[in-house]
């Protein structure tokens, strides 16, 4: 007679979800990459009046606000992943991480500081 097996599974089972969440967020970015290129070359901007003016555009302020939470999400999900793979004390990885949170909140809020502001 074959005996059950039975796994113990641990961790936080994040993987679908973050390969998922890398792979989207890298798309969006490469996209706005691929847009931002265009436009540079089309319309040429060559002082600080006309990139001002380019990112004056309500599309292209939602687009780069788009592109920025991605990358903050996006740098999270890497972040997190490897603190939790390279740094067991909890203590210590908890603190890097929340000290990561806070760092990219305060990016975001001054991102949207300085393209609404």
């Amino acid at each position: 007679m074959v005996k059950p097996v039975h796994r113990v599974v641990t961790g936080a089972h994040y993987g679908l979800k973050d390969w998922l969440v890398q792979r989207i967020t890298a798309v969006l970015m490469a996209a706005y990459t691929g847009l931002l290129i265009i436009l540079i070359t089309v319309y040429q901007p060559e002082s600080h009046e006309e990139f001002k003016a380019l990112f004056s555009i309500q599309w292209m302020k939602i687009a780069s606000l788009l592109f920025f939470a991605g990358l903050c999400w996006h740098a999270w999900v890497g972040v997190r992943n490897v603190l939790m793979d390279y740094v067991h004390p909890m203590p210590v990885r908890l603190t890097l991480q929340i000290t990561c949170i806070v760092a990219l909140l305060g990016y975001l809020i001054w991102f949207l500081d300085i393209l609404w502001g």
